[in-house]
């Protein structure tokens, strides 16, 4: 199908000599001598690209441009103009326009115009495209009341600037979370930028973090461009945070508090706007009591904690999410669709998932390539799944028992926890005080163990 290019320009001979050129290579072309009229034009039948005319009566072009660009901005606009000037170029792009060529204009200007223009149009598709699939691929899935309240707590968090905590076992979907807080802020714009605090050397870091000037350290040969830097206006993830040595936790705190950074080998201080959201799998509060994380960190990154909890608190999610990683494993390798009968999908809602949703997944990926039937039954899933599953709750028993010293400990902390809130009549400031923590902690502990005054008193 040819292209339709809409030419705005009040010279009847430019729109004429425009018509000749692109009627010639094969375009349709659509003239208008007003920009009105060429709005009109675009809100009736849009066009695939517009060259538009800079000095116009009534309405220029910088106008037209901007009306455009608010109605479609991804509507490409080729500025032209006898009447050019440095600062009326910068303007136009400053408002989008995807091209700027000056009268009297050649041919061949004019189709590598088109060209460039169509070719960064089909980039930013493709780049919406693939933005799309990615975050298809990264759902936040399941309906149980564990993940209705992480649900409610991003929906609080992401408007706001505020840092956040996201704290919970390896593989329950930390990222996620934090992808998902960046979708629905006023930051989805700009950068997402991740780090694994845990996956850097402690000498490398600062630079990876802070950035460094060529020359400042053994082996910096050229100057790098810190993740804060990168991440300015938008959003930056430190995934693992407990991992940062104390020197480095001293340098984040800074940016927290500042908006400061300062490059390796540098004396320059550099502002950047950045939302940070941190995420660890460790009890920070153990940390900071040996000594290995900084208190004053912590309460500047915990404004908002939000705990993910693990895949076996939210046993009633895992059909939902086999079937989702089914159906997306049989589209990515174009499987047949398989099922689960229901003796294999109860062994997987009774295990205990020790590696979470990341193992759970794993499983389902290893399932649909190896099982040779349509339907994947018990015999089908792997030793550990059969042998570790839990056994089914009796009528009367709301938590199976603990079978880890892990789970024992909790265990016996959510049912310590409980009995002293009673004993206060469910005053969180005297119980906090009876059990020698701050108010702070004792309510990260009532959302992590899913403590309600309703269900519990």
């Amino acid at each position: 199908m040819k292209a339709r290019i809409l030419v705005i320009d009040d010279e009847a001979a430019i729109r004429d000599s425009m018509k000749m050129i692109l009627e010639y290579e094969g375009y349709e072309f659509v003239g208008a001598a007003t920009g009105q009229e060429g709005l009109n034009i675009v809100e009736r039948e849009p066009p695939d690209l517009v060259f538009l005319d800079i000095k116009m009566p009534v309405m220029d072009g910088l106008e037209v441009l901007s009306r455009l660009k608010s109605h479609d901005p991804a509507l490409p606009a080729i500025m032209i103009s006898g009447h050019g000037t440095g600062s009326t170029g910068y303007e136009a792009r400053k408002l989008g326009a995807d091209g700027f060529i000056e009268k009297p204009f050649q041919r061949e200007l004019i189709l590598q115009a088109i060209e460039d223009a169509r070719e960064r149009t089909d980039l930013r598709r493709e780049n919406q495209e693939l933005r799309r699939a990615l975050e298809g691929r990264q759902e936040v899935i399941g309906a149980s009341s564990a993940l209705k309240r992480v649900l409610d707590a991003v929906a609080r968090a992401a408007p706001t600037n505020a840092t956040v905590l996201i704290q919970g076992e390896s593989g329950v979907g930390k990222e996620l979370v934090a992808r998902l807080i960046h979708r629905n802020s006023h930051r989805s714009r700009e950068r997402f930028v991740q780090v694994n605090c845990a996956a850097i050397p402690d000498d490398l870091i600062e630079s990876e973090l802070f950035g460094h000037e060529k020359g400042s350290f053994t082996g910096a040969t050229e100057k790098q461009i810190g993740k804060f830097e990168q991440a300015d206006k938008g959003t930056i993830f430190l995934d693992e945070v407990g991992d940062m040595s104390l020197k480095t936790q001293a340098k984040v705190l800074r940016v927290l508090q500042e908006g400061e950074v300062e490059r390796l080998g540098s004396a320059r201080t550099l502002k950047v706007d950045v939302r940070v959201i941190a995420a660890t799998n460790q009890n920070l509060e153990e940390e900071i009591e040996k000594g290995h994380f900084r208190e004053d960190l912590f309460f500047r990154l915990s404004v908002i904690p939000i705990f993910v909890p693990a895949l076996r608190e939210r046993a009633e999610d895992i059909p939902t999410l086999v079937k989702y990683f089914a159906d997306l494993f049989s589209r990515e390798n174009n499987f047949r669709a398989k099922k689960f009968a229901p003796a294999a999908m109860d062994l997987l809602q009774r295990h205990r998932w020790k590696g979470n949703i990341r193992e759970l997944r794993n499983t389902i990926e290893r399932l649909l390539i190896m099982s040779p039937n349509d339907l994947i039954d018990a015999s089908d899933l792997p030793g550990s799944v059969r042998a570790d599953s839990r056994p089914p709750l009796a009528d009367n028993q709301k938590e199976p028992p603990p079978e880890t010293l892990k789970e024992f400990k909790e265990l016996s902390e959510r049912e310590f926890i409980v009995r002293k809130l009673r004993e206060n009549g469910w005053n969180i400031s005297k119980t906090a005080e009876a059990i020698g923590t701050p108010r702070s902690n004792l309510y990260k502990k009532l959302e992590q163990y899913n403590i309600r005054q309703e269900a519990d008193a």
